[in-house]
């Protein structure tokens, strides 16, 4: 009579075992092994970071191994589990199904074995009906919400505890997560730098206030150099929102700026307009923060909201420094243009409203918007459309790990009502949720496709645009994925037709499309992938957003030349201590 050894190995976090049966049945190519229950006399199964082997005798041989139906049945009561994976090891050859998942009901679970498989590929009734079960169970989990009107949608729950447990933090991450959120708490004395926004500063040494607790070289590095023009610019480059500048081609008419009033800026005997013509002007745009309310909800503390323009020159040394500022969009006596000739502190004040402008659009749209939310939205559609024998499910399914969870927490304590948005930041209180959604416009697959972005903005020329490291290392970070992508896609698909002929990809991307992003045609998202290398380029996309991208923006960049060998957070790295952690 044919054996079958088959090993199971139970997670190790916390929690992860249980005192439920466990059984089994070995779905072969000729018949099925029947249920077997795994148990042995005297023993405790499953329990936390075992691996336990049991013997499965048939009466005949089963044919190649297709699935493995798991089964959990209660004793006393439900008990969560956690299986890593099982192995099954046949008189011919062993067989791996890798799982981990929790197992939280008595519903059979169908694990395939390690080895993707494309839907048109899988050609038994037996296959194709667990595949199908698969994606529609997966369906009632992951559904659609408007968490507010014009947002991309979002997992259908309405606060983090209601989300499956699959999609959770682990233990070791939520233990983290706390950690970090106490130690921003107590580091950063939250209430004490949330006063401080909450009057008028009298003095520049009030900004000390806020590294009390937390001085290192970094912050040592930013207090000595924060005032200066050279430093103020290189962060356009290389700072936390590394996004926003172009190569300005024509001065807008809505900035009044002139060739006289920054003739003593520019080192090169040129006119402004030949400085334009020679590639050496930048600019700076905060227009979708006109017209966005300021927050309101301290009757005591009236605050404000610019939507500044920024014009910056590359000089002889071939730094990029400011030469011009406007605080608002639309020009007028009352809106004068700001120069390093004016007296230092007007001129210092004037580079502190871009400041803060720049951290309005980097926490709200270059970071939760772009990064977050986007990538929610191909993490849902992703696990309703794809199964997990998908290789675009293997390819992605880690990269997108805790961004469900992550946002759900978000919408509870950073951007929900009383969060820390309303609390310490001059658009909260509902002007967070405004921009948010007029930065929906400019939301398009171009602008988040990281080497068309960098085109479009003209800043593709390491030589017009030198020290551009965030341009320059994330080229190097998208052409790795791609090259990895590539080798996946062109493993296991022959050619075109066969992705066309893939109906779950097909489904995957029009979810993304139709319901992710509210069937926005002017986002310039496909409906459908036509070709291989259409579908290389848009999981390079969801590849790289979700870790190259959101790394960028979210713990700062590498400064080589003005603060060498520091790391500049400005502003996000104490929202990133409150969401996310350190980078380690």
């Amino acid at each position: 009579m044919p054996s079958y050894s088959v090993t199971v190995a139970t997670g190790s976090q916390w929690l992860a075992g249980t005192d439920n049966h466990i059984q089994v049945t070995l779905v072969g190519s000729k018949r099925c092994s029947g249920q077997y229950l795994l148990d042995k006399v005297l023993h405790n199964d499953f329990e936390k970071g075992a691996v336990e082997s049991y013997e499965v005798t048939t009466s005949e041989e089963l044919g190649e191994i297709q699935l493995l139906i798991l089964e959990k049945k209660k004793r006393m009561v439900q008990d969560d589990w956690y299986c890593k994976y099982l192995t099954v090891k046949a008189p011919s050859c062993e067989y791996h199904f890798p799982c981990y998942r929790w197992i939280t009901s008595n519903k059979e679970i169908a694990l395939r074995d390690g080895r993707a498989n494309l839907p048109q590929n899988d050609k038994t009734e037996i296959l194709q009906r667990y595949r199908r079960q698969e994606l529609e169970e997966r369906q009632k989990l992951f559904g659609w919400r408007e968490w507010e009107p014009g947002f991309p949608l979002s997992m259908d729950v309405v606060h983090y505890k209601d989300l499956p447990l699959d999609v959770k933090f682990d233990f070791k991450k939520e233990t983290d997560f706390i950690l970090n959120y106490k130690e921003a708490l107590t580091n950063l004395k939250l209430n004490q730098f949330v006063n401080m926004f909450t009057s008028s500063w009298t003095d520049f040494e009030d900004f000390k206030k806020i590294f009390v607790t937390i001085s290192n070289t970094v912050s040592g590095k930013v207090m000595q150099h924060w005032q200066e023009d050279r430093l103020f610019g290189y962060q356009f480059l290389n700072g936390s929102n590394p996004v926003m500048i172009s190569k300005c081609k024509e001065i807008p008419a809505k900035f009044q700026v002139t060739s006289e009033m920054v003739k003593s800026s520019l080192q090169r005997n040129l006119t402004l307009e030949e400085e334009l013509q020679h590639g050496n002007i930048f600019i700076v745009d905060y227009k979708l923060l006109d017209g966005i309310p300021a927050n309101t909800l301290d009757a005591h503390t009236v605050q404000y909201v610019a939507a500044p323009m920024c014009l910056l020159y590359k000089n002889i040394e071939q730094e990029i420094v400011p030469i011009a500022i406007q605080i608002h969009q639309k020009p007028g006596p009352d809106n004068p243009v700001f120069l390093p000739s004016d007296s230092n502190y007007d001129w210092l004040l004037a580079k502190i409203w871009v400041r803060s402008s720049d951290f309005h659009i980097h926490q709200t749209i270059t970071h939760l918007l772009r990064t977050h939310l986007l990538t929610e939205v191909f993490a849902i559609a992703m696990y309703r459309n794809l199964p997990e024998v998908h290789p675009l499910f293997k390819l992605l399914v880690s990269h997108t790990r805790f961004t469900i969870a992550i946002n759900a927490k978000a919408r509870d304590q950073l951007i929900g009502k009383n969060g820390l948005f309303d609390k310490a930041n001059a658009v909260g209180g509902g002007g967070h949720i405004v921009l948010l959604k007029k930065a929906m416009t400019d939301l398009t697959y171009e602008s988040i496709c990281f080497p068309q972005s960098i085109r479009m903005k003209g800043m593709e020329s390491k030589e017009d645009v030198p020290n551009y490291f965030y341009r320059d290392d994330g080229l190097e970070v998208w052409k790795a994925i791609t090259n990895f992508v590539k080798d996946v896609v062109c493993f296991y698909y022959d050619g075109d037709q066969a992705v066309r002929e893939d109906t779950e990809v097909q489904a995957f991307v029009k979810d993304v499309f139709v319901n992710g992003l509210r069937n926005c045609k002017a986002s310039g998202f496909p409906e459908s992938i036509q070709t291989k290398e259409q579908l290389i380029e848009y999981a390079t996309l969801i590849i790289f957003n979700a870790s190259g991208q959101h790394a960028a923006i979210n713990f700062g960049q590498m400064v080589r030349r003005v603060v060498p060998d520091t790391f500049l957070h400005g502003q996000d790295g104490f929202f990133a201590l409150l969401l996310e952690g350190s980078p380690s």
